[in-house]
């Protein structure tokens, strides 16, 4: 994956540091190649990374390779994407959504962070 400015990849490696310890909420697109919903996410994905820059970091965790981090947030189907802040779940979407519904769905849980 090309790492954009506020898009970066999420692994076991890095999980701690840059979504549990991040000073920013981090949302995390739990996602599979083989999966062609997240593949209909990923667009609008990389989109809400730049309009959201400094509020809210964007990260993608491809759940074939980081099926340990799947299992302990209880990922059952993907696309989930899930909003960490200080180290915890504080919400999250299952499913492919539009983008001004995924939009209205982290600004309601951002708002419920603060």
């Amino acid at each position: 994956m090309e790492t954009k400015e506020n898009l970066f990849e999420a692994n076991q490696e890095n999980w701690e540091e840059e979504v549990l310890n991040s000073e920013l909420p981090v949302i995390v697109d739990f996602w599979a190649e083989w999966c062609g919903p997240c593949r209909m996410v990923a667009p609008v994905f990389e989109e809400l990374s730049s309009e959201y820059k400094g509020r809210l970091r964007f990260a993608k965790l491809n759940t074939d390779h980081n099926q340990e981090l799947a299992i302990k947030y209880g990922v059952m189907s993907i696309p989930t994407l899930g909003i960490f802040h200080q180290g915890k779940p504080i919400g999250g979407v299952v499913g492919a959504l539009p983008k001004d519904h995924l939009k209205q769905k982290i600004e309601e849980i951002l708002e419920g962070a603060n």
